[in-house]
């Protein structure tokens, strides 16, 4: 595959790096390009770089859909593995929403480090020894339920499963055990809620003080966070975003709510145009791509992400910050009579209007031209003027029609509230 140009300006995001980046960025291809059949491969040819301009100018994009292709090629773990099968020992998987799962494994050293990584989390959300977690979550093949777990154990935290329970038992797990932190998707801490006034469950008797979300982009957007701490009696909302092919990418800056840190000893990120490659420099919009430095074992090199991001360094901590959290995915836009669309656009509108109230957006695309609607569980005056509101945001017309309350599905994990037609 050859290389998309790096032309861009002279301070693109992956520039910026940690002096330290590229000695363990060069460690890490050495031993790849000897070992790792996948990458040995596809970089035919090229030598190490004296440089991350030489690095980003030389090396390919490693894409999803040649991934999926290699483990379909070669099953079940394909053939993007640097150690034998008999050093992982342990093995998650993607959740398929964007094609087929993949399958991931990890060392030992690998699993500490991803472990480490989660742990910042925790840490710069401010858990302590004396917190009490529970977890949300049904516990399958995902790699962040597993690692959170084991990252909150690990800093001392007293950690609950709550994998094979209804939303009914995890509220009164929650109660009885006086949780103090609550870890799971935005989606599902809104649907928590909303069990619990059907239940009769009063929240401002919990001890919930944190809210430690992921798996979609409503962590950062300002209605969803707004609403997710009313819901739960003022508790702080903390988010972060990870994958399970990288792991935990970042975690939000504790003194700016809503923007997200990468974790630099792990990762090198840039930010690239979305149709050229070409790299992007602070401020710009555009897609992250990510090589993973310490998970050397089944490594991902210059990784598109499909996020949608905007980073800058900040100049007191050194930290690259995503401005605004994680904007969108490449893959979910869409285009409505010549104006783009995201879903987390759509998701925060709604939000806005309709609380805590499920919705759900119809795509249609057997005509000519792509049309969206809504139903949302709302009244119809409710309705109405989250019509009106989209068309001021987003200058489109998008009917929006009411429904009984119960009617729309409910997730625990990523919610797909987007229907094709």
């Amino acid at each position: 595959m050859t290389p998309l140009p790096p032309e861009g300006p002279a301070d693109a995001v992956a520039l910026s790096a940690p002096s330290e980046t590229l000695a363990g960025l060069r460690e890490l291809l050495d031993l790849v390009a000897r070992q790792n059949p996948f990458y040995r491969q596809k970089w035919a040819g090229l030598a190490l770089p004296e440089s991350l301009a030489a690095f980003v100018r030389d090396y390919p994009f490693t894409h999803k859909p040649e991934l999926v292709a290699d483990q379909n090629a070669s099953p079940p773990y394909g053939t993007n593995q640097t150690y034998p099968v008999t050093d992982f020992v342990r093995l998650h998987q993607t959740s398929g929403t964007s094609g087929k799962p993949l399958r991931w494994l990890d060392t030992p050293e690998s699993w500490a480090n991803l472990r480490e990584d989660w742990a910042e989390v925790f840490l710069q959300a401010g858990l302590t020894t004396g917190d009490r977690v529970l977890f949300a979550f049904s516990f399958g093949p995902f790699l962040g339920f597993w690692l959170a777990f084991e990252a909150a154990q690990g800093l001392g935290a007293l950690c609950i499963a709550g994998g094979g329970m209804s939303s009914a038992l995890r509220l009164r797990v929650l109660l009885e055990n006086q949780c103090t932190v609550l870890c799971c998707t935005p989606t599902y801490a809104l649907h928590l809620a909303e069990e619990a006034r059907k239940e009769g469950v009063d929240l401002k008797a919990s001890k919930v003080r944190l809210l430690v979300v992921a798996g979609e982009p409503g962590g950062s957007i300002p209605s969803v966070r707004e609403r997710l701490s009313e819901a739960w009696n003022n508790a702080r909302i903390f988010d972060h975003h990870g994958m399970t092919e990288v792991g935990p990418v970042t975690f939000e800056h504790p003194q700016l709510p809503g923007n997200l840190v990468v974790v630099e000893r792990s990762f090198l990120a840039e930010v690239v145009d979305t149709a050229t490659g070409r790299q992007l420099g602070p401020g710009e919009r555009g897609e992250l791509v990510l090589t993973t430095l310490r998970r050397a074992g089944m490594p991902l090199v210059r990784y598109r992400t499909g996020d949608i991001v905007c980073a800058r360094r900040e100049e007191s901590s050194g930290w690259l910050l995503l401005e605004g959290g994680i904007l969108g995915r490449v893959d979910d836009m869409v285009v409505v009579r010549g104006v783009n669309v995201y879903p987390a656009a759509i998701d925060e509108i709604v939000r806005a209007l309709c609380g805590t109230a499920e919705y759900r957006v119809n795509l249609d695309t057997r005509t000519p031209l792509t049309e969206l609607s809504i139903e949302v569980e709302a009244e119809a005056g409710v309705a109405a003027a989250l019509e009106s509101q989209l068309r001021q945001v987003l200058s489109l017309r998008i009917p929006v029609s009411s429904v009984e309350v119960g009617v729309l599905p409910r997730y625990e994990m990523k919610a797909r509230r987007w229907r094709r037609l």
